[in-house]
């Protein structure tokens, strides 16, 4: 199953410049996985030290956010879209 991952600029930059990614991925775990084995630096972006998505990245599955979901062990079905997205705070 493969599934397209979007990122915005800022992460991007950690992907070789590239916004879009075609991974193959049965869960959202398996799909950082290979971001992590392609793209180590935007792995340790996206998880902390325990494997876990860090609290200010945010993470949709066909729009779904998968925090209300299943987490790690969301279900990332053929041809869906997985957008990363870090949190943005500002004052």
């Amino acid at each position: 199953m493969t599934a397209r991952v979007r990122l915005p600029g800022v992460l991007a930059e950690l992907a070789s410049g590239q916004r879009s990614l075609e991974l193959a991925a049965g869960s959202l775990e398996e799909l950082f996985a290979a971001l992590d084995a392609s793209y180590p630096v935007l792995g340790r972006r996206l998880r902390d030290e325990t494997g876990a998505i860090r609290r200010h990245v945010n993470v949709y599955v066909d729009g779904i956010d998968v925090r209300g979901v299943a987490g790690l062990r969301t279900p990332v079905p053929d041809g869906a879209e997985v957008q990363v997205l870090p949190s943005v705070a500002g004052g």
